[in-house]
């Protein structure tokens, strides 16, 4: 068995990553190391507890300060999370002699606004970022392309898009969505969704087809190199509102909040997941619906009770 360090393995995607491990799943070759929640990574000396000091095969760095408008409250305590954790953590991967590989997990958001000429975008395009948590990620990266380079690190650089399933906060907007709906569904509350701007593009995958992507990518991703984790099909944030109402079977007024609303926001985004399909045959395989539906039956289930 291959012992398997997750960061963030509480978190949404962390989460479905450690259900995803175990004899009768298609990670069923990993171990994974247990690691107590309170540990954190901004702490150099908790970051060497995390590590421990059995020998690792490799690391999936998913912790993070990831949603945005908290980035933008609070850009000092992001930085610290997302990129002075990511030191703590190299630093302590080279101090128990780790030889394996690192996937670190950063965003397509570094890319920041991107022409429509341009899209979807590849990995070529030179990332922009707009928002103090893309900065933090995009540092991240720097830093470890650095370590690459200086210390002869394996380390694989993953930019995945938009994500969504069952069991992602309510902060992120399809969640949000979801949710409404249901309660709409139970008659818990009046037939009106509240919502920023929905009139923009973006590129979702399932969580769990994310999470098959990162273990062909540390299957067989080359050193060094930087990756779209996407479905490569751009859809529209309204659509998907009329279609969760659809699946719901109610249907519901729109009533923008300017709260809601986000600064610089790109109109249109999707990604070419090219690169990730040639070197390791990945590609999004979970129905849009299936993905929606799972949504509306998760808070259907945590409203309930």
């Amino acid at each position: 068995m291959k012992r398997l360090l997750v960061t963030g393995r509480s978190g949404f995607v962390g989460s479905i990553l450690s259900r995803a491990i175990g004899p009768d799943s298609r990670a069923a070759d990993w171990q994974l190391v247990d690691v107590p929640d309170a540990l954190d990574l901004t702490s150099p000396a908790d970051a060497k507890a995390m590590v421990g000091h059995e020998p690792l095969d490799a690391v999936i760095h998913l912790a993070a300060q990831s949603f945005v408008p908290e980035a933008f409250r609070d850009p000092a305590a992001t930085l610290r999370v997302n990129l002075l954790g990511t030191l703590n953590l190299l630093q302590a991967l080279q101090a128990r002699q780790f030889t394996g590989r690192l996937l670190y997990v950063s965003t397509g958001d570094v890319y920041g606004r991107v022409p429509e000429a341009a899209l979807p975008v590849t990995e070529a395009q030179v990332p922009l970022p707009r928002n103090p948590y893309a900065v933090s990620k995009l540092a991240a990266e720097a830093l470890c392309r650095q370590w690459v380079i200086t210390e002869g690190m394996d380390i694989v650089l993953a930019r995945p898009f938009n994500h969504i399933g069952a069991g992602q906060s309510e902060r992120f907007v399809v969640s949000d969505f979801a949710r409404q709906i249901a309660a709409i569904r139970r008659g818990a509350r009046e037939p009106r969704v509240e919502v920023g701007d929905i009139d923009v593009t973006r590129d979702f995958t399932d969580a769990g087809d994310v999470v098959r992507a990162y273990f062909a990518l540390l299957a067989d991703a080359s050193p060094g190199e930087t990756y779209n984790v996407c479905s490569g099909r751009e859809q529209s944030i309204r659509a998907l509102l009329l279609r969760l109402a659809e699946l719901a079977g109610v249907e519901v007024a729109i009533r923008e909040d300017t709260t809601r609303m986000r600064k610089a926001e790109q109109r249109r985004l999707v990604g070419s997941p090219a690169k990730l399909y040639q070197a390791t045959g990945w590609s999004a395989t979970t129905p849009l619906d299936a993905s929606l539906e799972a949504m509306l039956d998760y808070w259907d289930r945590e409203q309930s009770q």
